[in-house]
């Protein structure tokens, strides 16, 4: 059955037939596609994890942009989704996400408007941005105040040379003082980001820091009323931020966030190795059972074979990420049939804007008309050059186009 839409190609891999399944080309290709099956083990997986140790999940958001993701971790029991912006905070509340931690800085009039938009429109959303200067702290009271709104907020500790983060204890405290007398402002707790941590063996420069951390939320509890949010932890380092903040001493009342994003779908890149890492000095993961898996794969075509040994497919730059790792070949199909594994044979060794080069071995066998499903490394630059994903089953049949809000 041809496909039918008072739009011919609401996006670039549009469905073209329904029922549709990618293999059989009833879908305009290259396609950023993610496997139901893999995608809910990293959902559940994540979760039991958390549960595990005794600590909230509010999975940053920003890595899909994707309402329908957001659903899924919510119901699966995330306790928040994080975001970066005040407009990844609109789009978690009308996706509808209960608690939003935007961790970043609040910054602008027009931004600082939307968010006292969304406070009206969603008053049983709980909602928490950052500071780190005294500054937007002033900015953001003067603002709130004048919608008689209080603003909650965590402070953010930072490093030297990293990014955002009050560089001192004494900075974060004098800042909590300030706030404490701020009427537009409520102090909810302490916020970090251990992944601008870099070098041959940042551990302990991580461990150091969460330490810091721990000590400096007890010296803040006093000016949090109620339950004091303790949140760190990106897609790296979240078992040894646990270790840490459960070991030290804390707040009474202390609530300890950690916030991963790429896990939503892994990788078989950067992301693979670093989990593999964790694997390998972390008991209670193994414990777990299962792992996680690459759920965001790529489709594409082979368009020309001009050499013996070269080949090109129709994605390139504007489909994928390729900052972490050129797109790998996974598997190989002709006619809807799978053929040997190109992972020995077939190699991406380049990538321009709508085309990427494959070398083979000789003896391979690639034709133009082949489909070359693609893994990928670092999720979040792939996610973002899509408006709409495709959720397919292990056969590659289409179960459900997945809207994205970049």
């Amino acid at each position: 059955m041809k496909y039918q839409s008072g739009n011919l190609a609401p996006h670039k891999s549009a469905l073209m037939f329904t029922p549709a399944n990618i293999l059989q080309e009833d879908v305009c290709l290259p396609a950023a596609v993610i496997r139901k099956a893999a995608l809910e083990n990293n959902i559940q997986w994540m979760q039991r994890y958390a549960d595990t140790r005794g600590v909230s999940l509010a999975p940053h958001g920003k890595t899909t942009m994707t309402p329908w993701i957001f659903q899924q971790q919510q119901q699966a029991g995330a306790w928040a989704v994080g975001v970066g912006s005040a407009w990844q905070a609109s789009i978690a509340m009308v996706a509808g996400v209960k608690r939003v931690l935007m961790v970043n800085q609040l910054v602008g009039k027009a931004n600082m408007q939307l968010v006292a938009d969304l406070k009206n429109e969603y008053r049983d959303v709980d909602f928490l941005c950052c500071v780190d200067s005294l500054t937007n702290a002033k900015s953001l009271n003067a603002f709130f105040s004048a919608q008689n709104q209080q603003l909650d907020v965590l402070i953010e500790l930072g490093v030297p040379g990293g990014r955002c983060g009050c560089r001192t204890a004494e900075d974060a405290l004098m800042l909590a003082e300030t706030i404490s007398t701020l009427p537009g402002l409520r102090l909810r707790g302490l916020e970090l980001y251990e992944g601008v941590l870099h070098g041959e063996n940042p551990r302990p420069h991580v461990e150091a820091l969460l330490r810091d951390a721990a000590v400096l939320a007890c010296q803040l509890e006093r000016h949090v009323g109620g339950e004091f949010i303790l949140t760190g932890a990106g897609s790296v380092w979240y078992d040894v931020v646990c270790n840490v903040w459960l070991e030290a001493k804390k707040p009474a009342n202390c609530r300890v966030v950690i916030r991963p994003g790429c896990y939503i779908t892994h990788d078989g890149g950067i992301y693979l190795q670093a989990q593999n890492e964790l694997m390998a000095r972390d008991k209670v993961a193994c414990d777990l059972g299962g792992d996680l898996v690459s759920a965001l794969e790529l489709v594409a075509m082979v368009q020309s074979v001009p050499e013996s040994d070269r080949a090109i497919v129709n994605f390139g730059k504007r489909d994928s990420a390729f900052d972490a790792g050129l797109p790998h070949p996974v598997a190989h199909y002709r006619q809807g049939k799978l053929l040997d594994s190109p992972g020995e044979t077939i190699e991406t060794t380049g990538i321009m804007d709508q085309h990427a080069m494959l070398t083979f071995k000789p003896g391979a066998d690639v034709q133009v008309g082949d489909i070359v499903v693609f893994g990928t490394s670092h999720p979040c630059l792939t996610f973002d050059k899509w408006k709409a994903l495709l959720l397919v089953d292990e056969e590659y049949n289409v179960l459900e186009v997945l809207e994205t809000a970049f």
